[in-house]
């Protein structure tokens, strides 16, 4: 995950500070040395982490601060705010043309994932009811052009190629009078990298830029490389007017120094970061929100985002007035299992929500989705009646599930009986939500429940 070794030390920096009634000075002092040797560590630009620091502990030895009854919590905040100015301040919304199309121009080294992120941000623009075009202009890599048609054709947006013996600044050409002339709004060109920054890339890609006119100059670039990221879009912003960056494997870096160095060295602002491989896994950069996941205090309104454009309302609504009146079977969890995999991987899921990060480190959890698919091995490998009725799966159906599975009965065992328990407890909420209000015998089950540890996740 991004920034969780950044995150578990901030968290334990931040620990200290909440403890204590009073923060003198020195306190302020020792903490912003742990911080600096965080973001440095993170590969946070050196610059970058002097000037954070400074602010930060300006702020800090005032007078409010020190006369506060929280002032680790004050301390806390003021990080919080610091850093999100750091990466923008506010989000940063892509730029839309009066007249459409509104033409974006993608540009990066080669293997920064230009070509994908093309495809994601075709999706994500389809998603809010957009016509977007995709253009093939990366006529030197092999098989580029045939990526971008491959990826076209799984999200329904056409593609405009004229094959690779055509010049890159004919094909942008050819390629927005066909958007105009098509009614699409968008026109995203996806150009040609290279290993290192040329002159010969830079000057095709000005003319490109000249014969389209972009709103729009994305550079992508590979969270990964941590500071040369950040070096690249320096050097690509002097020679070619950028209004954006693009991050793109920001959930394989567990450092994340590139998102928190990038628009203070450039001044260009983080548009978007892709957070997974799939084609939908590209999200709006918000700088407090990222900010927040850093801080470890999660990311609700984007679960709550994610929740909404994934989940189905009405399966949602059934699934809610089947766990009241104690009607849940296996099929009903496999439907469950299928709506939180739309919500995208469970580890990105888990540090969205507040503490869950910090519950995640001090009992050391490792969300593996492969344990989704174990758990949807077993239930398959259940006949329509078991998964109707649970309580009808004897030791020897146990041992033919298990044997089905390719798992063990001691895993199915466990399953059955966590499901037993949460139909239990949905059981028991529904009371406590019923004429005898949140105050009757239904609040005291559940607190009793809580008290026994609640739900585990199988197989841990």
């Amino acid at each position: 995950m991004a920034f969780e070794g950044l995150t578990n030390r901030l968290q334990n920096v931040f620990s200290k500070l909440r403890g204590k009634g009073k923060v003198s000075e020195d306190d302020v002092n020792e903490a912003m040395r742990e911080v600096r040797l965080a973001l440095l560590e993170a590969d946070v630009n050196f610059k970058v982490v002097k000037e954070f620091v400074a602010k930060v502990k300006e702020k800090s030895i005032g007078k409010e601060v020190m006369d506060s009854f929280t002032p680790g919590m004050v301390i806390i905040d003021i990080v919080n705010k610091e850093m999100t100015e750091l990466m923008g301040g506010s989000q940063a919304k892509l730029v839309k043309s009066n007249k459409p199309p509104t033409v974006i121009m993608m540009v990066g080294l080669q293997g920064a994932g230009k070509t994908t992120t093309s495809g994601k941000l075709a999706k994500l623009l389809q998603k809010q009811n957009s016509r977007p075009l995709l253009v093939a202009g990366d006529i030197y890599r092999p098989a580029a052009i045939k990526q971008l048609e491959v990826l076209g054709s799984q999200i329904n947006v056409p593609v405009f190629s004229l094959g690779d013996q055509v010049s890159p600044v004919e094909i942008a050409k050819q390629g927005l009078k066909f958007a105009e002339d098509n009614g699409h709004d968008y026109l995203i060109m996806d150009t040609a990298g290279r290993l290192h920054i040329d002159e010969e890339l830079m000057e095709e890609l000005r003319q490109i830029h000249t014969a389209i006119n972009p709103d729009e100059v994305l550079l992508v670039v590979d969270a990964m490389t941590g500071q040369d990221a950040v070096n690249v879009a320096e050097n690509f912003n002097t020679m070619l007017a950028l209004t954006g960056v693009v991050l793109t494997k920001l959930d394989g870096d567990t450092r994340g120094g590139a998102a928190l160095s990038v628009k203070a060295v450039t001044g260009c602002p983080i548009k978007f970061a892709a957070l997974g491989e799939k084609i939908d896994a590209l999200e709006p950069f918000y700088p407090d929100r990222m900010a927040s996941r850093i801080l470890g205090m999660g990311d609700m309104l984007s679960l709550i985002e994610k929740a909404q454009s994934n989940i189905d309302v009405e399966k949602a609504k059934e699934m809610e007035r089947k766990m009241r009146n104690a009607e849940f079977t296996f099929d009903d969890f496999l439907e469950q299992m299928d709506q939180v995999k739309k919500l995208g991987p469970l580890d990105q899921i888990m540090d969205m929500i507040p503490g869950m990060g910090k519950m995640k480190q001090a009992k050391d959890i490792k969300v593996d989705d492969k344990q989704m698919g174990r758990i949807e091995a077993i239930v398959f490998s259940m006949t329509k009646e078991e998964k109707q009725h649970p309580n009808m799966i004897d030791h020897n159906r146990r041992k033919r599930i298990a044997t089905g599975s390719g798992t063990n009965i001691a895993e199915v065992n466990r399953l059955i009986k966590q499901f037993d328990e949460m139909r239990r407890m949905m059981k028991q909420f529904s009371d406590m939500m019923g004429p005898k209000g949140p105050k009757g015998k239904g609040m005291k089950q559940l607190k009793g429940l809580a008290g026994k540890g609640g739900m585990k996740f199988p197989f841990r």
